[in-house]
């Protein structure tokens, strides 16, 4: 710790003394009660912090997420908060959260998710254009060797790569197809082979 942290630390401890003694005195008659509400507040604030820190481990248990029924065929997503549904298929063994989106006609991968299906996206020529809701965009087309979904694999799928800000990739109708049932019921979506 450099001098400047030194000297913030016991200026924060002077001022913890400060405040807790000016407590202490206007307290002093029900002490037992104030020190029970420190005690609340102050678990009150070890809850928050300790849910933001581990929210990246308990939020998938919060979450429901999809269901596969490999012998059956079947895949079941649950619709999520936002009133979407989502799905993480595995592109080229790169596991890779997609938007169910009906509007799009083809699978759209963002910039970061073709990198990690191992496109080298700074070698594509984007000839393709998109209308999107934010405008036209540039788009590549290329080919993967394997999407699959809860071990039923598709092999030779044309995706199109945005060259513009996606936040989402999208799983259009071009993958939709390939199964022979899309039916939302019961707030879930459910594809059939």
């Amino acid at each position: 710790m450099g001098e400047i942290e030194i000297g913030r630390f016991i200026y924060l401890v002077l001022l913890l003394i400060a405040v807790g003694s000016w407590v202490f005195v206007q307290n002093r008659q029900s002490i037992g009660k104030t020190l029970q509400m420190f005690a609340v507040w102050g678990f009150i604030f070890l809850g928050v912090i300790a849910s933001y820190g581990l929210w990246e481990d308990i939020r998938h248990t919060v979450r429901p997420q999809q269901s596969v029924a490999v012998d059956a065929g079947r895949v079941e997503v649950p619709r999520a908060p936002d009133g979407h549904y989502y799905l993480t298929l595995d592109v080229n063994g790169a596991a890779i959260e997609f938007l169910v989106d009906t509007g799009a006609s083809q699978v759209v991968l963002n910039a970061a998710d073709a990198q990690r299906a191992g496109i080298d996206t700074d070698n594509l020529a984007y000839l393709g254009r998109a209308r999107t809701a934010n405008g036209e965009v540039r788009t590549a087309s290329v080919w993967v060797d394997e999407i699959s979904l809860g071990g039923i694999a598709d092999t030779g799928v044309r995706v199109w790569v945005n060259e513009g800000e996606l936040e989402q990739s999208l799983l259009g109708m071009g993958y939709l197809q390939r199964w022979s049932s899309i039916e939302i019921r019961n707030g879930a979506l459910v594809l059939t082979r």
